[in-house]
């Protein structure tokens, strides 16, 4: 591409932007730069100053790192770091604590001398913060400043810690965390009311003076932000757009975060494209949501004065163009989500033949199948399909700890009321109780509490999916051993989930999977599950001819929507089957009122559940189509 294609191509973008195939090959371009930045200080017999980032995004930067250290001899015997922040108050041996991430990623395996590591201390007075930044900021000074800066971004645009409100001269301080910054971290935590309220930080103005800036995001939750940090206009709302202000910035992103920026997202606003079938139909959808029109209205005018003259002249007359991505929002729409019997399936998403499918509806959580798709599972059984459900994890570190005690107590009395002894289970309440009284955040429960969890959590998926019209010898339970293994590996192998979920498939061989495609899940739990059913799925196409009749229909709705354009099959819902989906939401007690996890949307579950729903149908409506309550959707997987 010649110079000037590209500054066409990126003239919305305010700053130097990089994208990569993916995180991997990202963060070893990035290790390779920082190992070329030491090299070169090492040759000239000077110290190399490194401002260091924690959290998920530098990981593999790190991971990268070491490996260049250990098989290629980089030597980090002339680095000095800074980190960027810590929590305060914070412990420096606490799980949680930026010391130990730091000594657990990075330098328990290089050669770094220790004097020449500084993290912010969560340990001080507060009488003593202000001082101690002053000396943190001296002491870069005295270095020389930062040689290279990592940086991450946050969902608030926060770098660092600077939050919303930083001012671009900020310097080293203690800060408060915003309430969404500190969602993101509950997890971490053991829950929101466990993240510190503060933390100590580099300021704006200190991570400005260095030499070079690399700012990193990955995967397509950072895509919103990152536009707005890109290509938005300076503001205090958004710390990271104070980037454009420098001249040493590069944002280096992965295909998902970049998905956002206009050059991605609508590049025909930007360049002449390729117009295949599915550029086509985003583009026309995005022009009528952006002109407010349905479809069938959008005019020559519309598309000539929105960068889409293009598919005009090269597809048009643009009414035809109209009437094509019209029927083919249409052709999504249906009230057989099975396939209708006896009917002709050319215009339909899903086969007519089988009458009657095997179905298997994987949930990733024990209430993903009815908050995300429960109208189209209660239609499937209703249809007289033969569905199953496989609930893939048991979902026990989402139950409160108050609830356990309270099923405990439930069990001592029931035990009681028919005259047997209760000492036993006595015992272990009060051992229960003792240890949730001085438990620590994000403490792994003993193995007692975690069983009471995964049956609380058992009891209320059993009865959500018999209120869906499911026999029990239908529901399946597979408890997936990463679940728990996570809470005490590191490095999870996940070949005995992969092996348990074939044996499943290969039981059922069934002509439908529903597979949560909701990648958004804060604790990363629904991308695992998706990429066990689609390894043992791959296994199986090996062998198993049943396999090529199987169709895999991703489903969404927990987090948020899959967009208009990407669906490809719309199940719409009557007023009568939306309630009928809130009871079945309902059967999940634990998770009503306020869930452990609730990530950034404080509201119900079900709640969610309609308002995404209700979304999807406006967005049909409004494109012109058929107005229905509520529309849930699914987009094919492609083997």
């Amino acid at each position: 591409m010649s110079r000037l294609n590209l500054l066409e191509e990126t003239r919305y973008e305010k700053l130097p932007v990089s994208v990569f195939s993916d995180e991997q090959t990202a963060s070893v371009e990035v290790a390779k730069r920082i190992a070329s930045l030491i090299i070169s200080k090492q040759e000239k017999g000077e110290q190399a100053v490194l401002g260091l980032a924690t959290g998920a995004t530098p990981v593999k930067v790190y991971k990268e790192l070491i490996r260049l250290h250990k098989e290629e001899g980089l030597s980090f015997n002339n680095v000095v770091t800074f980190n960027l922040d810590e929590y305060y108050p914070m412990k420096p041996d606490a799980d949680q604590s930026y010391v130990r991430f730091m000594n657990e990623n990075l330098f328990n395996h290089i050669d770094i001398k220790r004097e020449n590591i500084n993290i912010p201390d969560g340990l001080l007075e507060r009488e003593q913060i202000e001082d101690f930044c002053l000396r943190y900021e001296q002491k870069i000074s005295g270095f020389g400043g930062i040689d290279l800066q990592l940086l991450g971004i946050g969902r608030t645009g926060h770098i660092g810690f600077n939050e919303p409100g930083s001012a671009p001269n900020s310097g080293t301080r203690l800060v408060t965390l915003d309430d969404l910054t500190r969602r993101d971290a509950s997890r971490d935590f053991g829950g929101v009311a466990n993240v510190p309220t503060k933390a100590i930080t580099m300021g704006i103005g200190t991570i400005f003076k260095a030499k070079e800036i690399i700012l990193m995001a990955w995967n397509e939750k950072k895509a919103s932000i990152v536009k707005k940090a890109v290509e938005g206009e300076l503001s205090s709302e958004v710390p990271a757009t104070f980037l454009q202000l420098s001249q040493n910035v590069e944002f280096i992103l992965d295909q998902d975060a970049a998905t956002s920026l206009t050059r991605f997202d609508t590049p025909w606003l930007v360049k002449d494209c390729h117009w295949e079938d599915r550029q086509v139909t985003k583009a026309v959808i995005w022009l009528a949501k952006t002109l407010g029109k349905p479809i069938l209205k959008l005019t020559e005018d519309n598309y000539n004065n929105n960068g889409m003259a293009q598919l005009a002249t090269e597809r048009g007359p643009v009414y035809n163009i109209n009437i094509q991505i019209f029927n083919k929002l249409q052709h999504t729409i249906t009230g057989w989500p099975g396939g209708k019997p006896n009917a002709d399936d050319s215009q339909r998403p899903e086969r007519a033949a089988p009458d009657h499918k095997r179905v298997i509806i994987f949930s990733p959580h024990p209430d993903d199948d009815v908050i995300s798709m429960g109208g189209t599972f209660i239609r499937l059984a209703d249809q007289g399909h033969e569905v199953h459900v496989a609930y893939q994890t048991s979902g026990n570190t989402a139950v409160w700890d108050d609830d356990v005690l309270r099923f405990m107590e439930f069990n001592i009395d029931f035990v009681e009321s028919r005259g047997e002894d209760s000492a036993a289970l006595k015992a272990t309440y009060h051992s229960m109780r003792d240890f949730i009284s001085k438990k620590l955040p994000n403490q792994t429960d003993p193995e007692e509490i975690r069983t009471v969890k995964k049956l609380i959590r058992k009891g209320e998926a059993i009865a959500g999916a018999r209120f869906a019209g499911l026999t029990d010898e239908r529901i399946h339970f597979q408890d997936l051993p990463f679940y728990d293994r996570g809470k005490f590996q590191k490095n999870v192998s996940y070949e005995d989930d992969i092996i348990q979920t074939m044996e499943l498939l290969q039981k059922v061989k069934p002509h439908q999977i529903f597979a949560a495609g909701d990648f958004a899940d804060p604790h990363g739990t629904h991308k695992v599950c998706f990429n066990i059913i689609i390894e043992a799925m791959i296994r199986l196409r090996a062998t198993e001819d049943w396999t090529k009749d199987c169709w895999l229909w991703m489903y969404r709705g927990a987090w948020h929507e899959f967009e208009t354009y990407e669906i490809e099959m719309c199940v719409p819902l009557s007023p009568q089957e939306v309630q009928r989906k809130r009871l079945a939401i309902f059967k999940h007690q634990s998770q009503k009122d306020l869930p452990v996890f609730p990530g950034d949307d404080s509201r119900e579950f079900w709640v969610r559940a309609e308002a995404r729903t209700t979304e999807t149908a406006k967005a049909y409506d409004q494109l012109g189509l058929a107005e229905y309550e509520a529309m849930e959707a699914f987009v094919k997987w492609k083997f």
